[in-house]
């Protein structure tokens, strides 16, 4: 199965950035005991904005680790999943479609 990622954005004030941190360690811990990895960037141009990503090694790894938490994302539904260049160059059809 290929694996399976979620992105996920926010824009955090200035006064709220404390609390939004203790959630993101929460919800990083929270996926890294489901299997996941867990990572967040802030833009670098505009303090604030912040995008995180949630792998696993498969899609309904992460589907479930969305479903059990705590604060799931708005649309638990939306994953992206990895795409194997050298099939797409050999025509064969994405790996989830047969089966890895």
């Amino acid at each position: 199965m290929p694996r399976a990622l979620s992105m996920y954005r926010t824009v955090v004030t200035p006064g709220d950035r404390v609390k939004f941190f203790e959630r993101v360690q929460s919800r990083e811990a929270h996926y890294k005991s489901a299997g996941c990895q867990f990572w967040l960037f802030e833009e670098a141009a505009l303090s604030g904005a912040f995008i995180e990503f949630t792998e696993a090694p498969d899609a309904a790894t992460l589907k479930a680790a969305h479903l059990a938490a705590v604060n799931p994302p708005l649309d638990p539904s939306r994953i992206y999943t990895q795409v194997d260049l050298g099939d797409v160059v050999a025509g064969l059809p994405p790996a989830a479609e047969r089966g890895r």
